[in-house]
C-alpha cells in the first residue's frame, strides 16, 4: 500500500500584507548590470570558440555608470529597461557568442519559454538566454518555471515619465532581487575582451517579503515531495518488475523451454468399450426388470472393470507381458518424464496412473480409456492388452455368480433323486415282507369273496326258512343245510377277520395296507419334489445364461500419427497462470500482514 505524503504546514501564523503605499520614493537606479549574463567572470565556452570571439570582438567599453540607489526596496526592472540599457550592437554580439555555446534546441526552447512566462519581449532563443541571465534567471534549472510568476500590472506598466517602476510595486514574483554589493572599483569579465566598470557606491539589499517567501517555500516543498514521490514510485515499479520477472516470468520462460524444446512427445491412443448382458434379468415386475437393457444394469460391473484396469495388478501384468517400466527407462525419454532405473512399485504405478486414463459415463454406460507413450505402436499394443485384461475380468466377475447359482440347483437335484430312490425301495421291501403287491387290490379280494360268501350265506338261510315252514320238514335235507350256513359263517368271519385282526403269525390287512399306502405316498412326494428340483436346476441353468457379460469394443485402439503430448502453448500459459496467482497470494497476504504489524 502506498501512503499519501502529508506536505508540512510552515509560516502558519497569520500575516500582515499591509500594501505599500503608492507614493513611497523611486529607486533612482538601476536594479541589475545590463552587461551580467548571470555567470559572472566565468566563461564557459569551447576554447576555439573563446579564441574567435576574442579575434572578433571590438575593443571593450566601459558602461554607463548607474545613479546610487535609493535606501527604499525598489522592484526589479522590465524587459524595455534591461534593453535599453544596452546598445543594439552589443546585444548582437552577446546574441552570437550566447549561440556559440552550444546549447541544446530544448534549452533554447525552455529559455524562450521562461521569457515569455516572465514577461520579457525576446526576439530570439538566444535574446531569450540573455535577457534572462541579465534578469539573475538561470534558463536551464528545473526550478526556474516554478519561480517565474506573473507580476503584478504595477510592475508590468512602468511609468511613461521615468525609467524605473513605481514605488509601491511589488517585486516581480519569481526574480529574487539584486543583493550583491559591488565594491568601489571592481571589475567583472563579461565576454572576452568586455570588461564594465561597476559603480563604486553599494547597492542596498532587497530582501523578499514575507508572502514571497511563503510561495517560494511552498512550492519548493511541493517540488521536493513530488520529485520524491516520483523516485519512489519508480523504485517500486522496478522491485515489482524485479520480482515479477524473478517469481512470474523466469519460470514461464523455463517451463515453455522444457516443453518447447526438452519434452519427449507422447502419442496417446483412445479406445472405447462397454459391458452387456446376454439377455434381460428375470422378475417381471422387479427393480432388476425395470434397469435392464440399461446402463444402471451393467454400472456396477463397468465400475468394477475400471478400478481393476487401475490397479496395481494391472500395471504387473502389463509389466510382465509388454515391459511397461522398460519403456519409460529409455534413454530416449527426457528427464523429467524417465524413470530411474532402480524404481519401485509405487514410482511405477504413480507414472502408470498419469499415462493411462479410464473414464466411465454413467449415462452412456461406456468406458474410454487413454493410453499415451513414447511410441505409437507401443502404445496401441498396450490398450489391447489392457482391454483383454478387462474381457477376463469381466469373465470372472459372472462366473461366480453362475457357478453358485448351477451347483445350488444341481445339488438340490440330487437330493430329491436320492430321496426318491430311498422312498421307492421301501415301498418295495414292503410288498416284499407282505407278499402283497397292492394292498388296496388285496382288500378288494377279501371284500369279494366276503360278498359271495354273504350271498351264499343269504340263499341257504332262505331255503332253511322255506323248509321250516312245512308243517312237517324233513330233518335230514336240514341239517345239511344248517351245516353249510355255520360253514359259510365261519369262513366271513375269518375273512374278516383276517382284515382287521392280527394273529400270532399273521399281520391284519390293515396295518399293511397302512404301511404301504404311507410308504406310497412318500415315493409321490420324492417324485414331485423331483420334478421341482429338476425345473429349478432348468431355471438355474437359464439364469445363469442370462447373468453371462461380454464386453463389447466400439473404438479400436489405432495408433496415432502425431504425438498429443506436451501441449506446448497451454501448459505455459498455466504455468504463467499458476506463478501469477501464487504471486498475488504471496504479495497480498505480506502486504495484510505488514499493514496489521503497522497498525
Amino acid at each position: 500500500m502506498t501512503t499519501t505524503p502529508k506536505v508540512p504546514r510552515y509560516n502558519t501564523r497569520p500575516v500582515d500584507r499591509s500594501a505599500v503605499p503608492q507614493d513611497a520614493g523611486n529607486s533612482g537606479g538601476q536594479l541589475f548590470d545590463t552587461h551580467d549574463d548571470g555567470f559572472g567572470n566565468l566563461d564557459f565556452r569551447r576554447p576555439e570558440d573563446q579564441a574567435a570571439s576574442r579575434a572578433e570582438a571590438p575593443e571593450p567599453t566601459p558602461a554607463p555608470m548607474p545613479a546610487p540607489p535609493v535606501e527604499a526596496t525598489s522592484p526589479e526592472p522590465s524587459a524595455e529597461r534591461i534593453t535599453r540599457a544596452v546598445t543594439p550592437e552589443e546585444i548582437a554580439r552577446v546574441n552570437a557568442a550566447i549561440l556559440t555555446e552550444g546549447l541544446t534546441e530544448r534549452q533554447l526552447r525552455r529559455a524562450m519559454l521562461v521569457a515569455q512566462r516572465s514577461h520579457l519581449s525576446p526576439t530570439s532563443e538566444a535574446d531569450a538566454v540573455r535577457l534572462l541571465r541579465e534578469a539573475g534567471v538561470d534558463p536551464f534549472s528545473r526550478a526556474s518555471i516554478l519561480r517565474v510568476v506573473t507580476p503584478s500590472p504595477e510592475a508590468a506598466a512602468p511609468d511613461a515619465a521615468s525609467d524605473t517602476a513605481a514605488p509601491g510595486a511589488h517585486p516581480q514574483r519569481g526574480f529574487p532581487p539584486q543583493t550583491e554589493a559591488r565594491e568601489p572599483g571592481r571589475e567583472i569579465a563579461r565576454l572576452p575582451g568586455d570588461v564594465v566598470q561597476l559603480p563604486k557606491k553599494a547597492k542596498p539589499i532587497a530582501l523578499p517579503s514575507t508572502e514571497q517567501r511563503a510561495e517560494v517555500n511552498q512550492a519548493a516543498e511541493i517540488l521536493r515531495m513530488q520529485q520524491d514521490i516520483a523516485r519512489r514510485r519508480r523504485r517500486r515499479l522496478a522491485l515489482l518488475g524485479a520480482r515479477l520477472f524473478a517469481f512470474v516470468l523466469l519460470p514461464t520462460i523455463l517451463a515453455g523451454w522444457y516443453f518447447y524444446m526438452m519434452a519427449t512427445p507422447m502419442y496417446s491412443v483412445r479406445s472405447e468399450f462397454v459391458i452387456q448382458q446376454a439377455g434381460p434379468s428375470g422378475g417381471g415386475g422387479s427393480m432388476g426388470g425395470l434397469f435392464s437393457g440399461t446402463a444402471f444394469a451393467t454400472s456396477q460391473d463397468s465400475i468394477a472393470v475400471q478400478g481393476y484396469l487401475q490397479s496395481r495388478e494391472a500395471m504387473g501384468r502389463l509389466d510382465e507381458d509388454l515391459g511397461f517400466r522398460s519403456h519409460f527407462q529409455s534413454p530416449e525419454i527426457d528427464q523429467l518424464q524417465r524413470m530411474a532405473p532402480d524404481a519401485g512399485l509405487e514410482a511405477a504405478y504413480k507414472v502408470y496412473k498419469k499415462f493411462l486414463k479410464i473414464s466411465f459415463d454413467t449415462t452412456e454406460g461406456v468406458i474410454r480409456m487413454d493410453v499415451a507413450a513414447a511410441d505409437p505402436m507401443v502404445a496401441a499394443a498396450w490398450s489391447r492388452q489392457l482391454i483383454a485384461y478387462a474381457e477376463e475380468q469381466v469373465d470372472h466377475l459372472t462366473q461366480r455368480l453362475r457357478a453358485d447359482q448351477m451347483n445350488d440347483a444341481q445339488a438340490g437335484y440330487e437330493a430329491a433323486q436320492k430321496a426318491l430312490t430311498d422312498s421307492q425301495r421301501k415301498l418295495i421291501e414292503l410288498q416284499e415282507k407282505f407278499k402283497i403287491l397292492s394292498s388296496e387290490t388285496e382288500v378288494g379280494l377279501i371284500v369279494g369273496q366276503i360278498s359271495g360268501l354273504e350271498n351264499q350265506l343269504t340263499q341257504e338261510r332262505l331255503a332253511l326258512a322255506q323248509m321250516e315252514s312245512n308243517a312237517e320238514p324233513n330233518q335230514a335235507r336240514m341239517d345239511p343245510i344248517k351245516r353249510r350256513i355255520a360253514t359259510l359263517e365261519g369262513e366271513v368271519a375269518d375273512l374278516r377277520a383276517r382284515m382287521t385282526e392280527t394273529s400270532a403269525g399273521s399281520t391284519s390287512l390293515a396295518e399293511i395296507q397302512g404301511q404301504l399306502l404311507v410308504a406310497q405316498a412318500d415315493l409321490q412326494t420324492r417324485q414331485l419334489l423331483l420334478a421341482q428340483a429338476l425345473q429349478s436346476m432348468e431355471t438355474s441353468r437359464v439364469e445363469a445364461n442370462r447373468q453371462v457379460r461380454y464386453l463389447s469394443l466400439s473404438v479400436s485402439p489405432i495408433p496415432p500419427d502425431e504425438p498429443a503430448f506436451p501441449r506446448a502453448f497451454e501448459n505455459t500459459l498455466v504455468t504463467l497462470l499458476i506463478m501469477l496467482g501464487i504471486y498475488l497470494m504471496v504479495s497480498m497476504t505480506a502486504a495484510i500482514l505488514r499493514e496489521q504489524v503497522s497498525s
